[in-house]
Order: structure tokens, then C-alpha cells, then sequence
């Protein structure tokens, strides 16, 4: 009798799994686990992680709904590279399934498990799950890995069929799921968390809640690209934190849209094939893991590194509405809409000349959805020093920014209350409103709200000039792919 263990991480669902799928096909009898890894939840500085409660809750249900076949989810607190070998062995099964991760930590992690499980003659097994294409299936005609995304959505698209889309039908074999008594789980306070506000912002968690969302999007995906720059409009999908830990199957998502077609589904399917580029990227170029510039001459930028335009960056009082709404968001609830990200990073880095890296950590720490492919193209892009980017010398005006994207302010006034008495036009620029207007609208500039802590104008001149002392040229600017404004 062939038993296996199936290694729960960033796939937190019992439905078109892909080492779910594998495991109780090739298996007679399938233990699941996950593993609350003290390795990665003892960095986190915050106790009242959002992502954290988010995971909690998703592995709550998936506990659940594997009880109700009969069988359980073992929870486990400790360090995984130590727990899964115990367990496996302890069980004594011959195989160990889990689905492939793509950051160099979690890539040193499953190396060390595969050497501890081989001294104990159990083999480990990994496959491609969390995304489209992975890895080398999509390379250039040379062989090499694309580095602009607009040649790279084309071969992909060229490649696709439905081979790429189908779901794993882990029903058929259900019944080999080993049959178990239910075990506790630890809370989340035993694991040394408390709750956040994450019930107060009404996301829902798990299986369940991935679902819901997706379904309401599928009513609105006609719309998507319409939509999705305005963030007082519901246009996103919001299912980006269930795509981090795979509440959602991106097969599923990716199947829906390519058969709806449209311009939203058409447009909302190149944002999962961005998703894609991004973990290709970090495949094949570990090193911006470590805080490098895919592009080496932008590695040794000479920021100034203001320590209190930084602060007052993450504090949302920079006196730019727009960027202090998003910035006011992403610490309120952990998101931040993806228009507001471009701005805010943009921003960061060439309005307030701060080092790209600096925002990165910023949003890794705060964002609910983070994941370290994207958040580092993300930011990568904004500074222009990665793949496919913007040009140096391309710079958000955060007051053109604000007034094209939130035209009435909408969403300005949902996170910077204290303007809600301007009229439309004066919430963009609070700054230039004549101060007998201010005395009237009860808002004094410099004390209800900050002044500009920097002058746009000026700003650009000067990170220009920063650019071309970094060695840029306007070759090295040049929009040679898509630009993802």
C-alpha cells in the first residue's frame, strides 16, 4: 500500500490541486498537512499581521472541508524544514507531494526537505500549480528567457491551448485520502498572533470566499478595462491576496476569462500573464531577490535617502491627496489599488528620490496580497531600473495623476478626510486654494493638511540629473515592450 503526505503552502484549496491531484492518483492512501513555519512568521515585525489571520482563516476551511470527506488537514507550528521530514517519517510514507514555489527562500527550503526525506528513502515530488506557464516553458527563439512582456504575452498566447487550462480533477481519486479523526488546530494566538482589523474590511477568507469574489467579477469583467484605473470604482477583481495563497485556482480564473472573451476579459487575462512574467523573471534572475536591479547600470543610483520624506511617505502626509490617500489605504486595510501602487512608487522614488528598495520593503511588509515576484517587478518597473519598465526620464505627475484617476476626488476624500470641504477641482491641489478660501472651507494648509513636502517641477529636474549621473542614456529609457501604466 503506497501511502503520501501532501505539503500544503501557497495552494489553500481541496479542488484542482495540482499535488493533491497526483498524490491520490499515484497513491492508496493521502495525509494532508500545512505547516505555520516559524521560520517565516518569526521575521514578521507585526503580530497583528493581516496575512497571517488571512492564512488562518483559509486553513481553517480547508480543515474543515477535508474533514467532511473523512479525512483531516494536520496543522503543524514549528520550522517545516524540520516538521514535514518528522511527520513523513513518522508516518512512514514513501512519498512527499507539494506544489513547486519560485522565491529563492522557498526554493532553499524545499531543497534542504528533499535531502532530509531522501536520508529517510522517501522521495519528494513538486509541480507547477500557482501559475500558467512556469519556469522554461516559455523562452525565446535563442533559448533565453524573455525580458520585455509585450514578445513574451505573444508566445504565450501562441502557446496556449486548453492542455494549459484544464483542471486537475481530484475527485476522481478522493477516496484515496487517508481516513482520519479530527485533530485541533492551533489558534492563532498560540502561534503568536492576534486578530486584526481583517473582519472589519469584510475580505472574505478561504475557498468560500475566493469563489464569491470571482463570481461577482464575472459580472463585471465586461468592464474591467474600463474600470480598473479608477480607484473609486469597483473595477478590480480583488482577488489578488486568493492568488497568493491559492484560494482561487489560476487555471480556473485564467480558463474563465479566455472563454468569456471581450476587451475586459482579453485585458483582465494579460494581468495573469504579468503574473506569470514577473515569477519567469525572478525564475531566471534570482538575484532582484536580493535587492539588485535587473538592469546593472541603475544599481548604484545616488538617491539622497531622506529619512523624513520617507516617513511622511508611509504616514500618507506628503501634502499630494492622491498619494497620501493610497498610502493612507494600503496601512488602513493592506491593499492598495494597482493605478495608486505605479503613483505611489513613482512618487517614492522620483519625487521624493528614495531608493526603490526602500518602498519595496515598505509594501512587503503592509501589503495583503504581497508576493515577492510581483511586488519586485512592481517597484522595479516604477524606478525603471527592471525588465521592461518605464523610461528613466518617464515621471508621474502626481497632481495629472489625481485629476484623470479620481477626477472628483472620490476616493481622496474616503482617506484624507480632513479635504473633504474642497470643491472638485481644489481637493487635487489643496496647496494653491487663497488662504481667506481656506479660513472659509476650514481647512489651513501647513496645519489641518501638510504643504507639499517637495516641488514636482524641481523634483524631476533633479532626478533626471541623478539618471544621467547613474550613466542613463536615452537608449537605456527607450519602451522597447508594453508599458504597464
Amino acid at each position: 500500500m503506497t501511502q503520501s503526505l501532501v505539503w500544503f503552502r501557497r495552494d489553500l484549496r481541496d479542488y484542482d490541486h495540482a499535488a493533491l491531484y497526483h498524490a491520490l492518483k499515484e497513491s492508496d492512501q493521502v495525509v494532508c498537512v500545512f505547516v505555520f513555519d516559524t521560520d517565516i512568521l518569526d521575521t514578521l515585525p507585526d503580530r497583528q499581521d493581516r496575512r497571517v489571520e488571512f492564512i488562518w482563516e483559509s486553513v481553517h476551511e480547508l480543515k474543515l472541508a477535508l474533514q467532511q470527506r473523512g479525512s483531516d488537514l494536520l496543522v503543524l507550528h514549528g520550522k517545516a524544514i524540520a516538521e514535514i521530514p518528522r511527520l513523513a517519517a513518522s508516518l512512514k510514507v514513501e512519498y512527499v507531494y507539494c506544489n513547486r514555489d519560485y522565491e529563492p527562500a522557498a526554493i532553499a527550503r524545499d531543497q534542504s526537505v528533499e535531502q532530509t526525506l531522501a536520508s529517510h528513502d522517501i522521495a519528494f515530488r513538486s509541480f507547477k500549480d500557482q501559475v500558467i506557464f512556469e519556469r522554461d516553458e516559455i523562452l525565446t527563439k535563442s533559448g533565453t528567457s524573455f525580458s520585455v512582456f509585450t514578445p513574451y504575452k505573444n508566445a504565450c498566447l501562441k502557446a496556449l491551448n486548453d492542455f494549459y487550462l484544464k483542471a486537475y480533477p481530484v475527485d476522481r481519486y478522493i477516496a484515496h485520502l487517508a481516513q482520519r479523526s479530527p485533530t485541533p488546530m492551533p489558534s492563532l494566538e498560540s502561534i503568536g498572533f492576534e486578530r486584526s482589523n481583517l473582519q472589519q474590511l469584510k475580505l472574505p477568507t478561504g475557498m468560500s470566499g475566493g469563489r464569491a469574489l470571482f463570481e461577482d467579477f464575472c459580472s463585471r469583467i465586461p468592464h474591467y478595462r474600463d474600470a480598473r484605473d479608477f480607484p473609486a470604482v469597483k473595477g478590480p477583481s480583488y482577488l489578488s491576496v486568493h492568488l497568493r495563497f491559492g484560494t482561487v485556482s489560476i487555471r480556473h480564473l485564467a480558463r474563465t476569462a479566455w472563454q468569456q472573451g471581450g476587451a475586459g476579459a482579453e485585458t483582465w487575462f494579460n494581468e495573469l500573464l504579468w503574473r506569470d512574467f514577473y515569477f519567469q523573471v525572478l525564475h531566471h534572475h534570482p538575484q532582484v531577490a536580493a535587492g539588485k536591479s535587473f538592469k546593472p547600470e541603475f544599481e548604484h543610483i545616488p538617491f539622497p535617502n531622506d529619512d523624513s520624506l520617507f516617513k511622511a511617505w508611509c504616514e500618507g502626509r506628503t501634502g499630494y491627496p492622491l498619494v497620501d490617500a493610497a498610502m493612507r489605504q494600503i496601512n488602513q486595510t493592506g491593499y492598495m489599488h494597482n493605478r495608486l501602487r505605479m503613483v505611489a512608487a513613482s512618487f517614492l522614488v522620483k519625487d521624493l528620490l528614495i531608493d526603490w528598495r526602500w518602498g519595496e520593503r515598505y509594501f512587503a511588509e503592509k501589503l495583503l496580497d504581497f508576493d515577492l515576484a510581483a511586488n519586485n517587478g512592481g517597484w522595479q518597473w516604477a524606478a525603471s531600473t527592471g525588465c521592461d519598465a518605464q523610461p528613466w526620464f518617464r515621471i508621474f505627475n502626481p497632481v495629472t495623476q489625481s485629476e484623470r484617476f479620481d477626477p472628483e476626488g472620490r476616493f481622496i476624500r474616503k482617506y484624507v478626510p480632513e479635504l473633504n470641504s474642497c470643491d472638485n477641482k481644489e481637493i487635487h491641489t489643496p496647496w494653491l486654494i487663497p488662504p481667506l478660501r481656506q479660513q472659509t472651507l476650514g481647512l489651513v494648509i501647513g496645519k489641518d493638511y501638510p504643504a507639499p513636502v517637495v516641488n514636482h517641477a524641481m523634483r524631476r529636474e533633479q532626478v533626471l540629473a541623478l539618471y544621467k549621473q547613474a550613466g542613463a542614456t536615452p537608449a537605456t529609457g527607450q519602451a522597447v515592450g508594453s508599458v504597464k501604466e
